[in-house]
């Protein structure tokens, strides 16, 4: 199984390097289900390995002048303000248990699994469904006050769940800003790579980590962003973004039937 979860790391930097996001989607599972690692943890190393990959794949883009910084900034200071907000006031203060009454039991782990399934369920319909190129003048304050605000949800769902939030990040940057898919792509990056290394910096003293296990899989990670960017140059990342949104809708349905209805099973 070990062996299945880091070829998954490759799979993570590739799925990065290709349309800009995703990765978060993948590695959270990978940590709970083959890893073993309860939700609060899992989402804390997803957080420093899709930071650090990220944070690479973000060079060849900054070489290539594909990021645009001012749009980078604009998103970027808002979620990290919703990321130090989840970090550090919503997540230590969530209850071991959610719900207990009532026979219905929802542990705080459950409930972090199961709001992130539904997060991928929403990213799955994203991804499936053709995003239309939409033109917007750049000097539109209402549509930067809701890139603002998407940057603040981003940031909190980013710091909660340990999701980089690259599908919410790249369509509001093509549709809201008119910035073409490959610039979206490493301007998402660059804003992911912003979002996870902070979230995981706030709250590494409160999670146990494995300081050479997390290097391996970032490495491996980060073998594969190096691989999605090479084939992205030849193939176009929307062509593959309906098939990977299918896996997600997959996985996101597993979650939700693995927490809900076989727990007591496994």
């Amino acid at each position: 199984m070990e062996l299945i979860g880091y070829f998954s790391a490759i799979v993570i930097g590739l799925v990065m390097g290709l349309i800009g996001g995703g990765g978060s989607i993948l590695s959270v599972p990978i940590f709970v289900y083959v890893f073993g690692f309860d939700a609060v943890t899992a989402t804390a190393l997803s957080l420093f390995v899709v930071g650090v990959t990220s944070s690479v794949g973000s060079i060849g883009f900054i070489r290539q002048k594909q990021i645009d910084f001012k749009t980078a900034f604009t998103f970027g200071i808002p979620s990290i303000l919703g990321v130090i907000f989840s970090r550090r006031l919503i997540l230590p203060n969530l209850p071991e248990y959610i719900i207990h009454r009532w026979g219905i039991t929802l542990t705080k782990d459950m409930f972090l699994l199961l709001l992130f399934s539904v997060l991928m369920l929403i990213a799955s319909f994203k991804m499936i469904r053709k995003i239309e190129r939409v033109r917007v003048r750049r000097d539109d304050e209402t549509n930067y006050t809701v890139l603002i605000s998407q940057g603040l949800l981003v940031g909190i769902i980013t710091g909660l769940i340990g999701a980089g939030g690259g599908f919410l990040i790249v369509p509001a940057l093509v549709m809201l800003l008119g910035i073409s898919m490959k610039k979206a792509v490493a301007t998402s990056l660059f804003i992911i790579s912003m979002n996870s290394i902070l979230g995981f910096l706030v709250t590494m003293k409160m999670v146990k980590h494995d300081w050479n296990f997390l290097l391996i899989f970032s490495a491996l990670s980060i073998v594969g962003i190096f691989i999605g960017i090479a084939v992205s140059k030849k193939m176009d990342g929307r062509k593959l973004k309906p098939l990977f949104g299918w896996i997600v809708l997959g996985m996101g349905i597993f979650i939700i039937v693995k927490e809900v209805f076989l727990k007591q099973q496994f």
